[in-house]
């Protein structure tokens, strides 16, 4: 099974073309304005960093040098991503980057607050957890991208992470699990201990990115959709299956979420900037929602790329 190294390193294949594409200049008839209309679709998970670090400190060992692509401002992000309809971003903090230290995507949720909510990084290996989660919750930090490669093998069997579980289940800030398929067992004696807190599984859990969806792995994701605070982001297709468009490879996977969690629990997002590497696009990942999947309604696209999100992050 693929571990947390090999998909990061894949992350990192960017080049600085995608700089380029995110300065496109963009159509007269979408002002500033425009963006922070509560119209359009929403893009359930993206990152963005600044190309300096005089104000935001990279994390120690990191330079300037370790950003690829050198720059994905917010501006950037929503030069690809307004062209194709997209209004609203849910922002992930990037631990590989800045670690811990939301400042950037709190900014940037403070300068375009109807635009933007935020899922940061809490350390919950240090006391004062739920503390942390009750403060950012008025900066726009709806969730919590949680993850084993970042907080140890132990993860999930430590106070500060039920204290996390148990401030979610009060505030209703999500649990965002970056996770591989082999870490969906712990998940969901978490779920079935805290059945009050909101969970969001990024990237199909990762089934599919050595090319192979087992059967067990997926049905131990569907497994989650008795516990009816639990979503999944049906997301990341450059790495996941064939890793290139038109990503009809991914349809069955989506069909069995579809028939299990419904199209209220499930969302699309992009995980720019990497998207945007190896011949794929970000028009290549929202036309499959909107083009290529023929089971879906009007209505199950409307949940997909817009109310499930949402009623998720946008509260």
């Amino acid at each position: 099974m693929t571990s947390q190294s090999t998909f990061t390193r894949r992350e990192m294949l960017m080049t600085t073309a995608v700089t380029a594409a995110g300065a496109a200049a963009l159509p007269a008839s979408l002002s500033a304005r425009d963006s922070d209309k509560d119209t359009g679709w929403i893009d359930a998970h993206s990152h963005i960093w600044p190309p300096t670090v005089d104000k935001y400190p990279l994390e120690a060992g990191k330079t300037v040098a370790d950003l690829a692509p050198p720059s994905f401002t917010g501006e950037e992000l929503m030069a690809i991503a307004r062209p194709v309809g997209v209004r609203r971003v849910v922002l992930i903090q990037h631990n590989g980057y800045h670690g811990f230290d939301n400042s950037y995507l709190v900014d940037a949720w403070k300068a375009h607050p109807h635009r933007y909510r935020v899922v940061g990084m809490v350390d919950s290996r240090k006391p004062g957890s739920g503390k942390t989660m009750r403060a950012l919750h008025k900066t726009g930090v709806t969730g919590f991208r949680i993850t084993p490669s970042r907080l140890g093998p132990d993860w999930l069997d430590t106070p500060g992470m039920a204290e996390m579980w148990n401030t979610g289940a009060e505030t209703g800030q999500n649990m965002c699990g970056l996770i591989n398929p082999s870490d969906l067992p712990g998940i969901d004696a978490m779920c079935r201990k805290h059945p009050d807190t909101p969970v969001v599984i990024d990237h199909f859990a990762r089934i599919g990115i050595d090319g192979k969806m087992r059967k067990k792995d997926l049905d131990n994701l569907c497994g989650l959709a008795k516990y009816k605070k639990t979503h999944v982001k049906i997301s990341a297709y450059y790495a996941l299956g064939k890793k290139k468009p038109p990503y009809n490879d991914l349809v069955p996977m989506i069909k069995r979420l579809y028939d299990v969690f419904g199209p209220e629990r499930l969302m699309w997002a992009s995980d720019c900037p990497y998207q945007l590497n190896d011949g794929n696009s970000y028009e290549a990942s929202i036309s499959l929602i909107t083009d290529r999947i023929g089971f879906l309604s009007e209505s199950d696209k409307q949940w997909l790329l817009r109310r499930t999100a949402e009623s998720v992050f946008f509260v």
